[in-house]
């Protein structure tokens, strides 16, 4: 099929910031209409208080789904297809089934859960600097500490062998990126349920510690092959690659902001702000799961017919002036709290409390491991088609 190489506004950046054009829009309406990349039309949502009543609301603003996106040239998709693929995606259900498949485990990442792995998660942070030194600069701060660290951690965390980072690393990146064809990106989306059937099979036969095991010994019954695969697969997927481009893109913000960046690695008792305020102003994730309306709704003043598509600017809200005064300056010592980073409501991300505690203790321990750290001079490789931004690489030196 032919896709256009433009992204919808919603999509759009101007390197850390969203496109001008988009907070225009917020400012003077907050609503509009728009299409996406497959010609689909759809209602984009760009102020803070509104973004938060749509998030807020699956009864009138529930998933969309995928079928809301295909457009009229994409590939047909039957029932059964449609159905594996939702089966365990959290991201693919509102309550009921969203409850019942969450709560199997929120209990897993807790505040107080991901404090116990905090010591493994400084010795895989301190293990990628010491490589870093011993191989000397310049480096790319990608492939060589944004993207293993959390790889390695979502791995051990779920029961996902780390020689396979390549492959699913490689299946992510095409799944997200929204230049390839919608066709192909199915395919991949296949191939990585297929994989993580096969990983569940092997924790059925033999369940380990891990969370995949736990699901299994717990679970078990009340969880099908395909759910627990859709489980694993969305968290492998959204374990490291949210976290991946935040820690690369964040550096690459602290690096053009030195004043930031002494904070973030000379105050610790700033860091757990300072990581609220980068997710705030990075807004790393688009606009979330798209939301379909069950009836006529008024958001911003806007009346929207019922069956019509939702879109959430998040990075928009995020910049809000009624969110933060001078919302487009990175400030590390401001109060982001109430950010919609991490979504809102029922769908509010569940591994949070990890993608946190990764940030708090990575920025600081890369910042005075290397504190003559600058980039190389050529130009960063942002990633602008992407369900998640970010970047490819970032070259550095120090």
């Amino acid at each position: 099929m032919s896709e256009t190489t433009a992204p919808p506004i919603y999509m759009r950046r101007r390197e850390f910031d969203p496109d001008p054009e988009l907070a225009r829009l917020r400012d003077e309406g907050g609503v509009t209409r728009t299409k996406t990349f497959l010609g689909v039309d759809v209602w984009v949502v760009s102020r803070y208080a509104d973004v938060r009543e749509v998030l807020s609301d699956p009864q009138r603003f529930p998933i969309a789904g995928p079928l809301a996106f295909r457009g009229p040239a994409a590939p047909p998709m039957s029932d059964a297809e449609l159905a594996y693929l939702r089966a365990g995606n959290l991201l693919s259900w509102d309550p009921p089934e969203h409850t019942r498949l969450r709560r199997m485990l929120t209990g897993e990442f807790t505040v107080r859960r991901m404090r116990r792995l905090e010591p493994r998660i400084r010795e895989i942070v301190d293990d990628h600097l010491d490589a870093m030194e011993r191989q000397g600069p310049p480096a790319d701060l990608v492939t060589s500490f944004a993207l293993p660290i959390p790889s390695l951690v979502i791995c051990e965390l779920l029961g996902v062998p780390y020689e396979d980072r390549d492959g699913f690393q490689h299946r992510t990146r095409r799944m997200l990126d929204l230049s390839v064809p919608l066709d192909e990106r199915r395919a991949v989306q296949l191939e990585s349920r297929a994989y993580m059937e096969e990983l569940v099979g092997r924790k059925r036969a033999e369940p380990d510690d891990a969370l995949l095991g736990m699901l299994v010994r717990e679970h078990g019954d009340e969880l099908t092959d395909a759910e627990l695969s859709g489980i694993g697969t969305l968290l492998l997927l959204a374990g490291h690659e949210t976290t991946s481009n935040m820690l690369a893109l964040g550096t690459l913000a602290l690096l053009r902001n030195p004043g930031q960046l002494k904070l973030m690695r000379d105050e610790p008792e700033r860091v757990d702000g300072a990581v609220e305020e980068m997710l705030r102003w990075l807004s790393i994730v688009h606009s979330g799961t798209a939301k379909i309306t069950t009836t006529e709704v008024t958001i911003g003043g806007q009346r929207i017919g019922p069956g019509e598509v939702v879109v959430c600017a998040l990075p928009a809200a995020n910049r809000d002036p009624n969110l933060v005064t001078d919302p487009e300056t990175l400030d590390l010592t401001r109060d982001a709290a109430g950010h919609v980073a991490f979504g809102h409501g029922v769908h509010h991300c569940l591994g949070a409390p990890l993608a946190r505690m990764e940030m708090r203790i990575a920025f600081p321990a890369l910042l005075r491991r290397f504190p003559t750290l600058r980039t190389t001079g050529a130009e960063p490789d942002f990633r602008s088609f992407t369900i998640v931004y970010g970047l490819a690489a970032l070259p550095v030196e120090w």
